[in-house]
């Protein structure tokens, strides 16, 4: 493949053959799971960009690969569109194509870049497995960012998962590309590569199976923590006649007797139905469900001004408001309209109404917990973002997330939704407790296992016991430095080999 030409490589045929390697590298993300194929077919990726001549090629084949396997992994971004089918159904196929295309862009940008700096050979493949990285990190920051379905997301079942609490999403994944690599690099001696490639995977492998090989502590203040998952369907949530429902059914949770009581119970995202202007006499409510030695975190939207916040309540135990936390990552085109006052401006106002008006909080932040460990407060889509997860982990005992996964249907976002949880918690080494509408409502420990959880689709919640936090990780201490020096260090080494390479005459 690497000897014919442009033209006939970008055969329609073979453009629809990278579409559907895309779409089999999403299977090594949740729900699938199987992320052993990423070592079958980026190691062929790998070998098919390694000796093309024309940029515009590189181009082709990384966003091809990339639309596939967008497509596929953001399928659930159609589910928000099928609430109401008659009045947005048809937008559906619309937003899955555009955003894979979109996000599709940043790999067809990586694998140019590579093709366009470096010649061909194994240096090539070292450069695009930088410039891969780097453009996905661009994708996780950019434009308010988006990292959902970075690669470092099909580790997390896999021991191999416990890189990321020394190098986060990005470091991970440019470590993973290069071990893919290799069998390329290697070429025509493949399996030497491939052979280097196993023992590699082999080693740190082990090193995360000696990592997670400690019996998990508990929390010396033995917290125990309560979730509620109410199983409010999107279509329901809201409708007049069942309001109330779930409300009931989330305060009965709250007030269930058990032999222990929880000392905090957490509902989840815009649990309270009620603004929180409105909401005095509901607030006490909670507070008398709770009981005299439980706190309770929900959900609920304030007016700051004409403004609507999306916000978490910390009460106290007799339902006075302790702390707010306003959302500070708003969803474009959900929360808010990107450019609206130039939108309001043009004369489409209209357009604006497709979104919310949401404002967003001030930033992270910690919050002390009075009668349980502090912790992060987090509100649905803030969990795929490392960063929030990162600066307060010194402070922080836990992290919290509230969440409405009900947007995201019942097929794969409320999966690759809790997988994330759980990388964050690897990253950070703090238990992760979330609370979802229709699930997957979770507790995570600090090594990303689910200890226990509720099921997607059902009501309930559970009682667990608080994991106490692992030692600061090496990724909460340095953040996303390291792998940028790594990387900078790689290239310099790679063009400085190159440059001292004699070229072959024919």
């Amino acid at each position: 493949m690497a000897h014919l030409d442009d033209t006939q490589f970008m055969t329609w045929g073979k453009r629809l053959a990278l579409f559907g390697l895309g779409l089999l590298l999403s299977l090594g993300q949740a729900p699938f799971d199987l992320t052993f194929i990423y070592f079958v077919i980026l190691p062929f990726i790998g070998w098919c960009l390694r000796d093309i001549q024309r940029s515009k090629l590189g181009f082709g084949i990384g966003w091809w690969f990339g639309f596939g396997y967008f497509a596929l992994t953001m399928n659930w971004i159609m589910e928000p569109f099928l609430v109401d089918v008659q009045l947005t159904g048809w937008m559906a196929p619309f937003a899955l194509g555009f955003m894979a295309a979109g996000l599709a862009l940043f790999w067809g940008a990586a694998f140019a870049t590579a093709v366009k700096i470096m010649p061909t050979g194994a240096g090539r493949l070292v450069v695009l497995a930088v410039s891969w990285t780097v453009f996905e990190y661009l994708r996780a920051n950019i434009l308010t960012g988006f990292p959902w379905g970075h690669l470092s997301y099909g580790l997390v079942p896999l021991p191999l998962s416990q890189m990321l609490a020394w190098f986060g999403i990005h470091g991970t994944g440019l470590l993973l590309l290069l071990i893919c690599f290799l069998p390329a690099m290697f070429a025509p001696r493949i399996w030497h590569g491939a052979m280097l490639g196993v023992i590699i995977l082999f080693v740190i492998g082990a090193l995360g199976v000696w990592r997670v090989s400690d019996p998990m502590p508990m929390n010396p203040k033995n917290t125990v923590v309560r979730v509620v998952q109410p199983n409010a369907a999107q279509d329901l949530k809201w409708r007049r006649d069942m309001v109330d429902v779930f409300y009931k059914r989330q305060l009965g949770y709250t007030a269930a007797k058990t032999p222990k009581r929880p000392d905090i119970v957490i509902w989840p995202e815009t649990s309270i139905p009620y603004l929180l202007q409105d909401s005095l006499p509901i607030l006490q409510e909670i507070g008398t469900a709770s009981g005299p030695s439980t706190s309770v975190i929900a959900g609920i939207v304030r007016r700051v001004g004409d403004a609507p916040r999306n916000s978490l309540l910390f009460l106290d135990q007799v339902g006075g408001v302790n702390t707010i936390y306003d959302k500070q990552h708003l969803v474009p085109f959900g929360e808010y309209m990107p450019f609206a006052a130039l939108i309001d401006r043009l004369g489409l106002s209209g357009l604006t109404g497709l979104a919310g008006r949401f404002q967003a909080g001030q930033g992270p932040r910690t919050i002390a917990g009075r009668n349980v460990p502090d912790f992060i407060p987090l509100i649905c889509y803030e969990a795929i973002f490392p960063q929030y997860s990162r600066p307060q982990a010194q402070g922080a005992q836990w992290i919290v997330q509230i969440t409405n996964d009900a947007w995201f249907g019942n097929f794969s976002g409320p999966y690759q939704h809790l997988a994330q949880a759980r990388t964050r918690a690897i990253e950070s080494g703090l238990p992760f407790a979330r609370s979802a509408n229709t699930g997957i409502s979770a507790m995570i420990d600090p090594y990303g296992r689910v200890i226990q959880s509720l099921k997607l689709g059902t009501a309930g919640y559970f009682d667990q016991t608080l994991p106490a936090p692992a030692p600061r990780t090496f990724y909460a201490k340095t953040g996303e430095l390291p792998w940028m020096v790594f990387a900078a260090l790689l290239l310099i080494y790679t063009f400085m080999r190159a440059l001292r390479t004699p070229v072959k005459k024919d």
